[in-house]
């Protein structure tokens, strides 16, 4: 595996492999990998001749009081992990590669429709942090897939969105999220979870799977579902952000037509705010 953190380097080895009639495949992360990553880099790595992971923890989508500082960050166990998973190329720009101009005047990306609710209404501005990285990303390494997790079914929706408006070339793929064996979502955050909180934190996938059989019931009282889901998650300490219910492919409260649904919960426990969904 080759290490790099220039973007010029990388739009060379791009280039060669590109004449060579080599397909690549790309997962962007922000590092403190684990094996829904691997899963992540396992799935390009089935898609395309060549694999990129890129690690950067972006500055733009961390709000002043969120944990940009301390954002777990263990580069020599990510490198060698990408390593076993025979990745091709490992790029990490600094933030000056990134934003020359500093992160205040940069060029942004907006999705206006789907980057101020949910998540974005708790956090605002992250996803144009969010929109601006992955453009920059997915425009310097031009691959023919990009890859990204299901758990951040809001950040992915926002993607392809995205990616759709702009008319860019690479193909948005979602993996299902990868669970520990309790049903907990793997996430670089559950590391915040004190052990006493990791004992608690699968209640998060119990209490969605409550509402899902709910929705497959044939319960339609959307209001009554979120509430009792909210309910449930206070019960067992979490503080919830939002337990909702939503069309899978608008993000907007389901309609009579509506055929394909995804319940979202964000919730801290502790210091971790923890994301999950389920789709019906």
């Amino acid at each position: 595996m080759k290490s790099i953190a220039s973007p010029a380097e990388l739009r060379q080895i791009l280039k060669e492999w590109r004449r060579d009639g080599q397909r690549v495949a790309f997962v962007p992360t922000m590092g403190n990998l684990h094996a829904g990553h691997g899963h992540l880099v396992r799935e390009a790595g089935k898609r395309a001749d060549r694999v990129v992971v890129s690690i950067f923890v972006n500055p733009l989508q961390f709000g002043p009081k969120e944990d940009f500082d301390r954002y777990p960050r263990t580069p020599g166990e990510d490198a060698a992990l990408l390593e076993s998973l025979n990745v091709d190329l490992l790029f990490s720009p600094s933030v000056a590669d990134m934003y020359p101009r500093g992160r205040d005047s940069s060029t942004l990306v907006d999705v206006p429709d789907l980057s101020g609710i949910l998540c974005g209404e708790f956090r605002p501005g992250h996803f144009v942090g969010v929109a601006t990285v992955v453009a920059m990303l997915l425009d310097l390494v031009q691959a023919d897939c990009a890859l990204f997790g299901e758990k951040d079914f809001q950040q992915l929706t926002i993607i392809r969105r995205m990616a759709e408006d702009l008319l860019m070339p690479t193909e948005i793929i979602g993996v299902p999220t990868i669970r520990e064996a309790d049903g907990l979502a793997m996430s670089s955050r559950n590391r915040y979870l004190t052990a006493t909180e990791r004992v608690i934190a699968p209640q998060l996938y119990a209490t969605l799977s409550i509402a899902r059989n709910a929705l497959l019931s044939g319960k339609a009282d959307y209001a009554t579902i979120e509430a009792q889901g909210r309910t449930i998650l206070a019960s067992h300490g979490f503080r919830p952000d939002y337990f909702t219910v939503r069309d899978a492919v608008t993000l907007q409260v389901p309609g009579p037509d509506t055929v394909d649904r995804v319940i979202l919960v964000a919730a801290w426990l502790g210091r971790a705010r923890l994301l999950d969904n389920v789709r019906v």
